[in-house]
């Protein structure tokens, strides 16, 4: 099943993730559970991650490579993360985490331009749409 979700991170301007429970459930569901969800994000290359959350789950599925746009959740650091480009330990041509994440789903909408002028210290809230 796929379950949208609306992050509002700032007053004009929101993206919306596609979650599927098929690639991950336990992850997906622990994650809803917790909604809505007020977090600051952190930024990390061209990826946003939040503070830690609530989410109780360990490594499912875990990835340590992953594309362009997926949302995760990092087990190790407990944060939800979305990735729109490389990070600091990125090779050529890949997007890697710090460490393995649970791959989620996707973000469907919004403007590339717009995460990469997102800021450290970023009020986000997550919310079922």
């Amino acid at each position: 099943m796929i379950h949208k979700v609306r992050v509002d991170l700032s007053k004009t301007k929101n993206i919306t993730l596609e979650l599927d429970d098929a690639i991950a459930p336990k992850t997906v569901s622990s994650f809803l559970s917790c909604l809505p969800l007020d977090v600051k994000i952190n930024v990390w290359g061209e990826e946003l991650y939040t503070d830690k959350t609530q989410i109780d789950v360990g490594a499912e599925n875990s990835k340590p490579v992953v594309d362009k746009m997926d949302v995760a959740f990092w087990p190790q650091g407990n944060a939800i993360c979305l990735f729109f480009g490389p990070t600091p330990v990125s090779s050529k041509g890949e997007i890697r985490p710090y460490s393995p994440v649970n791959v989620m789903g996707k973000i469907r909408k919004t403007e590339t331009d717009f995460l990469k002028n997102i800021h450290d210290g970023t009020r986000a809230t997550f919310a079922l749409e």
